[in-house]
């Protein structure tokens, strides 16, 4: 059972969990908590032996709790998700083998691509595939229909692997803070398009990734991972392009992992992550 309570701070609070869960005779396997001193903000991610019945735990955690707290109790973590993506494979096939071989930490429900490139390596896993083309249509008919493919599914969260089209404010508020991106640029620099173009003609010595959930403000919802590696002069932007596939894969499993286990907590445009 994972526990996880965002709320105001106030003395006492991890003692007062700590007694509910003891009364409800579930054993504290790990815990971890953060108090963010500026906002006056209390973040705990706790883990326990699952003994049965937890009908009653939410309710006897928020009469000890601030009354804007938050909490979420998820006994079975496996989440659900679809994944949405263009023309470049690296990041799908990585996730799509994590799924197939049951190390990703959720199930894919379905592929969405707005071109049809990447719908064989779909079929080679069996995995359903809707091509939904933003040409010849207008911006929200595109969404629309997106959105109805999405909403059947139900999912938890919508992954972009390399999806290159900026959504609207309107279909990122169906969505809040489950939309995860990965972008390929060491965020804050170089955002929006051709980021490795951008770092080759600025002469950088380091490129990177950043893992981050979908706001209305491009490219600057809140972080969730990054990760950097070294170039010099002899990188072309072509090799900066190839070396940066490799880095965006890592940095998109290291943050659906850190997403799926319930360990990233968002608060404003930032996060707090329990690694």
């Amino acid at each position: 059972m994972i526990i996880v309570i965002q709320c105001i701070d106030q003395v006492g609070l991890v003692a007062a969990i700590t007694r509910v869960v003891a009364k409800e005779q579930l054993n504290i396997v790990s815990m971890r908590e953060h108090v963010d001193q500026v906002h006056n903000r209390f973040f705990m991610r706790l883990e326990a032996t699952h003994s049965g019945d937890d009908s009653t735990l939410e309710e006897k955690l928020l009469s000890v709790l601030p009354p804007d707290a938050a909490i979420n109790i998820n006994p079975l973590p496996q989440k659900k998700v679809i994944v949405m993506v263009t023309k470049e494979y690296h990041c799908l096939a990585d996730i799509l083998i994590r799924n197939y071989y049951g190390t990703l930490g959720a199930s894919v429900l379905a592929v969405i691509g707005n071109h049809t490139t990447l719908q064989d390596i779909c079929k080679r896993f069996d995995m359903p595939f809707f091509a939904v083309s933003h040409e010849q249509v207008s911006k929200e008919e595109f969404e629309e229909k997106i959105t109805t493919i999405v909403e059947q599914y139900e999912p938890d969260y919508i992954v972009l692997a390399k999806f290159m089209r900026i959504l609207s404010p309107g279909l990122v508020a169906k969505f809040p803070m489950r939309i995860i991106n990965i972008h390929h640029s060491f965020l804050p620099a170089f955002i929006g398009a051709s980021p490795y173009k951008q770092a080759f003609e600025r002469g950088v010595k380091l490129i990177g990734a950043t893992a981050h959930f979908v706001s209305n403000e491009l490219d600057e919802g809140p972080i969730i991972a990054q990760q950097i590696i070294s170039v010099n002069h002899s990188y072309t932007a072509a090799d900066m392009v190839k070396a940066g596939k490799e880095i965006e894969t890592a940095v998109l499993a290291t943050a659906l992992k850190l997403v799926f286990e319930d360990r990233v907590f968002v608060y404003k445009n930032k996060t707090v992550v329990f690694d």
